[in-house]
């Protein structure tokens, strides 16, 4: 518990990363020490180690490192440290007062030069910072200049400060030898270099006053548009944007790609970028609301909102498209029955029940503003009948998270996820554990059952491999190179451009189409590793995109989650699934207030009926919720013909005509309004 403690609290990952701190905490608490007895070779020594770990921990623990910042021990601060330290030293080993003044001089000029990098690097930032970043469209008659070298422009700081690397080993090689020529060396290296990076740096700054004002670069961008006549977009907003909310774009992609009018990626926050999925869908990021209302779309007729979010209004304003919430995924969760949805025009439901727990947020949805379509999305995911069994049984377990508030509080993982976890393992199952990205982000306790999940999980492994673990950890081994090799392949094929938003601008192309095929063989290589290699029985902790939440239905034998949409698209499967009832309300009441309960397994909070839920995957005959489970198929996610995707398209078809039809409509309306003035005149 207290090493579970301590990693929470630092912010790292496991037993290496621990030691890493403590040695670069060790290392800085004795070059005071080396510094004042004084011991020339302690307190080198202890400077390599916190040159050497500091790094280290900017590659492995990075949430450390921030964890540092946030208390004001900003790398700056810890070369300051190590610098004064340095001085302490010379003199307390009786450097000439020459020396120490030239020294001082130096580290001062240093710092100095570092500030006044920092600030032109800022102003060539600030120029290159435009108002849209585009994926999809080519904008090379933007006029963006190239942006500066990396060596100059990425994690400058990083360099910048360690340009006072020759200046410390000139001293202390210095120190070690009487002679003050070495020092004198080291000092010259580091001023030069450092004037030279604020030189070379000051002429970017005269390229980057050539970027295009920001009307020139949004004209360009509608030139583009104009030629491109997007009908449908998806329009995405979140207030704090990352990799673990972008699921609700990427999700939707694949489906995009396939409609039969041609569609838009509009997003608002720049981060989004960074996390989008491969796509050849034009991608239009707009930050700020001025700019969203100069974005000509005359031909927009159909916009899809999978979330519902503040600045969705901006694009609400446009009365010439219908917009329509699709969400996230159904579930019986809140989100999936907002009154807030009543802005929209419709609302796309998976199927009947979709429709029906909308009605019941009575005097908010019109019933024919609601449209069953399906999931596009799970058409990949295998059945039941066509799964092979292996030689133990494997459960996902993917509890949800904590939710925005307690009221909206479905996670099993506080009030049973480690019990349960624990019960598990004692049945002698394999377990898939999935935990909710957003796990942790607003309650401590979900956050440390999740790392004790984590942990029971790790021991086991260790307890399973005892008598076989080389030959576990040469089977992933020994695929880790070709997974890295398919994962960057997969990179370059995503359509991800580097660089800064303006060079991302300026690099953007129409999209090339041949890598697709390639992409989807890629990723099937990728998965079929994957498992491979880490065999039937060994206990797994998903946490990145890959291995996918659909893929890992496909291992499974069961599911163990809670109310949320996991349940709703694991329904297709027809596999069991089990969810959790933590509350141990009655099994009557927990069905008629949760509808994809209504084909589970349900689960009390001492996991009591484990034994007897398992069996169901022991011995497929004996599995009574079978025949629930294709019924609720049809009512969470709509009949099997036509596809989902046919349904979807066809919604979009069949909006977008109503759209213009009401737009010509309206423009007839307008001529006539005008002839009439004209006659009257």
């Amino acid at each position: 518990m207290t090493f579970r403690w301590l990693c929470g609290v630092l912010r790292v990952r496991g037993k290496t990363d621990l030691f890493l701190v403590f040695l670069f905490a060790a290392g800085f608490a004795a070059l005071p020490v080396f510094a004042l007895l004084p011991s020339l070779w302690g307190f080198a020594a202890a400077s390599v180690v916190t040159y050497a770990v500091d790094e280290v921990l900017h590659t492995r623990a990075p949430a450390f490192v921030r964890r540092l910042a946030a208390l004001q021990l900003t790398r700056t601060m810890r070369f300051a440290v190590r610098t004064v330290m340095l001085l302490a030293l010379a003199s307390r080993m009786g450097a000439p007062d020459t020396v120490l003044a030239a020294a001082l001089a130096v580290f001062a000029a240093h710092f100095t030069l570092v500030i006044l990098y920092a600030a032109v690097h800022h102003a060539i930032r600030r120029r290159r910072t435009l108002p849209v970043v585009v994926r999809n469209l080519d904008m090379s008659g933007a006029g963006i200049p190239q942006s500066p070298p990396a060596l100059l422009y990425r994690r400058f700081l990083r360099k910048l400060l360690h340009l006072d690397l020759p200046a410390h080993a000139g001293l202390l090689a210095a120190l070690a030898a009487g002679a003050w020529q070495p020092a004198g060396v080291g000092f010259a290296l580091t001023a030069g270099l450092a004037v030279a990076a604020v030189a070379a740096l000051l002429g970017q700054l005269r390229r980057a006053r050539r970027m295009p004002p920001d009307d020139e670069v949004i004209a360009e961008l509608n030139r583009q548009l104009a030629g491109y006549r997007p009908e449908v977009a998806l329009y995405f907003s979140f207030a704090s944007v990352s990799r673990d909310f972008m699921y609700q774009v990427n999700m939707w992609i694949e489906t995009l790609e396939q409609l039969d009018r041609r569609p838009l990626i509009i997003l608002r926050e720049r981060a989004s970028f960074r996390y989008l999925g491969r796509t050849s869908i034009p991608v239009v990021c707009v930050p700020k609301a001025d700019d969203v209302a100069q974005l000509e779309l005359p031909e927009l007729r159909v916009v899809l909102y999978p979330g519902n979010a503040g600045k969705n209004v901006h694009m609400l304003r446009v009365a010439e498209a219908k917009h329509v919430f699709i969400g996230h995924g159904d579930s019986d969760k809140l989100a999936s029955s907002n009154r807030v949805s009543k802005v929209y025009d419709e609302i796309w439901v998976a199927g009947r029940a979709g429709r029906d727990r909308y009605q019941r947020v009575r005097h908010a949805i019109s019933d024919s503003a609601i449209v069953e379509v399906g999931r596009p999305q799970l058409s990949s995911i295998r059945l039941h009948a066509d799964h092979v069994p292996g030689p133990v049984p494997t459960v996902l377990y993917a509890p949800t998270w904590e939710g925005w508030s307690d009221d909206d509080c479905h996670t099993s993982l506080i009030p049973m996820g480690v019990a349960l976890v624990e019960k598990l393992l004692a049945e002698n199952v394999r377990v898939l554990y999935k935990p909710h990205p957003l796990t942790g982000k607003r309650s401590r306790m979900a956050a440390e059952a999740d790392r004790a999940v984590r942990e029971l999980l790790r021991a086991d492994n260790e307890r399973r491999d005892a008598r076989d673990a080389q030959e576990a950890e040469a089977a992933i081994a020994a695929a880790r190179p070709r997974l890295a090799e398919i994962q960057a392949r997969l990179g370059e094929l995503s359509g991800r451009l580097t660089g800064d938003d303006a060079q991302q601008l300026r690099d953007a192309r129409l999209p090339v189409r041949d890598g697709e095929a390639e992409w989807h063989e890629l990723r099937a290589e990728w998965h079929r590793l994957f498992w491979e290699s880490r065999g039937p029985v060994r206990h797994q902790v998903i946490l990145r995109q890959l291995p996918t939440l659909y893929d890992c239905f496909d291992q499974a034998d069961m599911l163990i989650s809670d109310v949320s949409s996991v349940v709703a698209d694991f329904v297709a499967s027809l596999k069991p699934y089990v969810l959790t009832n933590a509350d141990d309300l009655p099994d009557a009441d927990f069905r008629a207030a949760y509808t994809t309960a209504g084909g589970a397994y349900l689960l009390d909070r001492d996991c009591t009926r484990l034994p007897e839920i398992l069996r169901s995957v022991r011995e497929p005959a004996h599995d009574p919720m079978a025949p629930e489970r294709r019924v609720l198929k049809e009512y969470v996610l709509g009949p099997d013909r036509p596809t989902s995707m046919e349904r979807f398209n066809t919604a979009v078809n069949a909006l977008a005509e109503k759209a213009a039809a009401e737009q010509a409509e309206r423009l007839g309306e307008g001529e006539g309004e005008e002839q009439r003035v004209v006659v009257g005149a």
